[in-house]
């Protein structure tokens, strides 16, 4: 990887990161050793990257620092019209318009040498019979999932038992043809997946919680509970 790719890479991986991360915890995301990290921080903070924190504490950046135009190759285009597309036939309505929208803006700012590209991309998601329905919105519960917002659903399992359900959400995980809602159970104490379609309904609660770390996603994925 080139150096400033690197950088580049280094800095998007700051923005996406709520906590403080650790010199080795870049240094093993990009395979490279602390020294390097070390350096690579430097270089940003002497251009300008709104970067604080030291050696041994953590690295954090501010989240309104703004990243110019990123340009993309044919496949890496490829790669996001896919993306795009499964999201507008395999979500909802609302997030669906969220999808188009990205879609106008990316080809809006894109080279002269890349302008229609995204519009011959030549692999595609596209919805079929299999699709499973669901009756609970969509944006709402990520939008639960983003707010930290507790939801309470009932739910119908795989022997057909009813039960209600309190839940901190904390995913949605698509498992062609149906979507799973990843989310710590108040009821059991436990984290569970919860099948869309096989949630009668979804209460949106005035409780919000709390970023807890054994409650959260990356307690979830520590748990190899991915489908």
């Amino acid at each position: 990887m080139r150096r400033a790719d690197r950088l580049l890479k280094i800095t998007h991986y700051l923005r996406g990161r709520r906590r403080a991360v650790t010199a080795r915890q870049i240094a093993d995301e990009f395979e490279i050793c602390t020294r390097t990290v070390y350096r690579d921080i430097q270089d940003l903070m002497a251009s300008g990257a709104p970067i604080t924190g030291e050696a041994g504490v953590g690295y954090i950046i501010d989240k309104d620092y703004y990243l110019p135009p990123v340009t993309f190759d044919v496949e890496e285009l490829e790669a996001i019209g896919l993306g795009l597309n499964m999201v507008h036939h395999w979500t909802d309505a609302r997030f669906a318009a969220k999808s188009d929208s990205a879609f106008d803006k990316i080809q809006a700012v894109l080279p002269t040498n890349l302008q229609g590209e995204l519009e011959q991309i030549t692999s595609y998601a596209m919805p079929n019979q299999s699709k499973v329905p669901w009756v609970i919105s969509f944006s709402d519960l990520r939008d639960c999932i983003r707010t930290r917002r507790k939801i309470r659903i009932g739910y119908t399992d795989e022997l057909q038992r009813n039960s209600l359900r309190v839940l901190r959400p904390v995913a949605l995980i698509f498992c062609s043809p149906i979507w799973l809602l990843a989310a710590w159970c108040d009821t059991r104490a436990d984290f569970r997946n919860f099948r869309l379609d096989r949630i009668a309904h979804m209460d949106m609660l005035d409780e919000q919680f709390s970023d807890e770390p054994d409650k959260n996603l990356t307690a979830y994925k520590a748990q190899d509970a991915l489908c």
